[in-house]
């Protein structure tokens, strides 16, 4: 999942980035209000948070800007303007939540995750399956059977990526893109080293192996007994 933060204060974008990147989320940064408008519109992301005090252009100005266009991506309004007219006045312009500084970062997190979840109906009972390995994605619970897997935060993000596209190869292009954030190839064996992780974890202890390695394009996860034709993989869990 992709988060913007449009906020002018770099040590406050800073702690957030950081906290919501611990979270399992991919967080881009702008400074001012010009060059967070222009990003919201060019990126694909799940969530907005923005301040109301911004230079170039102000947080609601954004805010009606962007509903004005019909954009629909959940908005959580940060400001230290927390009297109730001016919370008001930030729901009215089109934000979907408001919080008033100084607050809590538990709060912070929280209030985005419910805000995603309500955008999001598209997902049946809010869970991702391919087979019986299964994520929750409320509580970000990852299964298979009965076993609970536990993953790292770019794990996390990195399996959910690709159920999300169960069925299809999925590239490395993308991955770095999605994953890591990454407009170009780092020339490292990163995405490498979490396949290999996340086939250890998913695959190794099962009859039905699930993630493969297309040769030479990215990576499919399915159900290889609904797979009408499989793909030239690479299954062996030393693979890419």
């Amino acid at each position: 999942m992709q988060i913007l933060i449009i906020e002018d204060d770099i040590q406050t974008a800073k702690f957030i980035q950081k906290g919501l990147q611990e979270s399992g989320y991919v967080v881009d940064h702008a400074a001012d209000g010009e060059a967070g408008l222009q990003q919201a519109m060019n990126a694909d992301y799940d969530a907005l948070v923005i301040d109301r005090m911004l230079p170039k252009l102000d947080g609601l100005s954004i805010i009606e800007q962007l509903r004005g266009q019909g954009y629909n991506v959940p908005i959580l309004i940060l400001s230290a303007l927390g009297e109730v007219d001016q919370r008001v006045e930030g729901l009215k312009a089109g934000g979907d939540d408001y919080l008033v500084k100084p607050y809590s970062f538990s709060e912070l997190l929280a209030r985005i995750q419910s805000l995603i979840r309500r955008h999001q109906p598209q997902e049946k009972n809010n869970q991702l399956q391919v087979r019986d390995l299964k994520i929750d994605l409320l509580s970000r619970q990852v299964t298979r059977g009965n076993t609970v897997i536990e993953l790292q935060p770019k794990e996390y993000i990195l399996l959910e990526s690709l159920m999300r596209s169960a069925g299809e190869v999925v590239t490395r292009t993308m991955l770095l893109e999605k994953v890591w954030d990454y407009n170009f190839d780092p020339q490292t064996n990163v995405i490498d080293v979490h396949i290999s992780r996340i086939r250890a974890k998913i695959d190794k202890d099962f009859d039905v192996p699930l993630l493969k390695t297309v040769r030479g394009s990215g990576y499919i996860l399915h159900d290889p007994d609904l797979s009408k034709e499989a793909p030239d993989t690479a299954a062996n869990s030393t693979s890419n």
